[in-house]
């Protein structure tokens, strides 16, 4: 981009920390950071060195972009009174579809970092894909060059696409990370050391580099080891969730060998 749009962070959350501190590492100007609690928009406003605010009044007018990074739920309500302007507004959600702009702003898009993030651990943007979507040819082409700013993998696509990688990351990221809380669970119950999972964790990861998902499957379930099966099961007795998952899983796992 010739000139870098102001911008205004609507949001403070783990996703609007990250966004900010890497457009202002990529000298994108932050002009305000707007939080709904006057703690978290000082946080924010502070770590970039910023002018922040919890009142709605407050907000530059007059910015090139304003970048929602709020939850679902609470975006459809802060747009019925988020004051009217010029500028480009967008979100940065995954299953929140383009349209939900309509009625509150004539120029409107999408910046989706497929990413997970939280606030204290500093994330690289430059490999994340950023999806990106606009509401006209215009801005469109903006937000491919504003994102091109910070990530070297960018790549317009549509709500209608943009929600599937949302779905496919809940199962990729939220639900494995749940796995590895009720792995730690059953280990602390031993008084056993989580930590020494870490290794197995790293290279199931660094694995799906070379070898497809369902090509680097190991594991009693795959070969439907029924002896080991049955075993784990009643370590898991008590705890009926623990035994329903491992249950499942196992099955689909193997069904899914069968399968193919």
């Amino acid at each position: 981009m010739k000139t870098k749009p102001d911008i205004v962070l609507v949001g403070a959350g783990n996703l609007a920390t990250q966004l900010g501190i890497t457009l202002r590492d990529n000298g994108f100007p932050v002009v305000c950071v707007y939080s709904r609690t006057s703690d978290s928009a000082a946080t924010l406003g502070k770590r970039l060195h910023v002018p922040y605010t919890n009142n709605l009044a407050d907000i530059p007018s007059d910015a090139g972009i304003y970048i929602f990074s709020v939850k679902d739920d609470a975006l459809p309500g802060l747009l019925e009174i988020f004051p009217s302007n010029q500028g480009l507004w967008v979100h940065t959600a995954g299953s929140i579809p383009l349209s939900i702009f309509e009625n509150y702003a004539d120029r409107y898009g999408v910046v989706y970092p497929l990413q997970t993030f939280s606030k204290n651990r500093d994330v690289s943007f430059g490999d994340v894909p950023v999806f990106v979507e606009a509401n006209n040819d215009r801005d469109n082409s903006l937000l491919l060059d504003f994102a091109r700013g910070f990530s070297k993998k960018v790549v317009p696509l549509s709500s209608e696409k943009r929600k599937y990688y949302h779905l496919a990351a809940v199962f990729a990221c939220n639900f494995s990370n749940h796995m590895y809380t009720l792995a730690s669970e059953i280990l602390d119950q031993q008084d056993l050391d989580w930590k020494f999972l870490q290794a197995l964790i790293r290279e199931t990861a660094a694995k799906i580099e070379d070898l497809s998902p369902a090509d680097a499957q190991t594991g009693p379930a795959i070969r439907y080891d029924l002896e080991i099966i049955n075993k784990q099961l009643e370590l898991l007795q008590g705890d009926e969730i623990k035994q329903e998952l491992y249950e499942k899983i196992s099955y689909n796992i193997h069904n899914r060998q069968q399968i193919s």
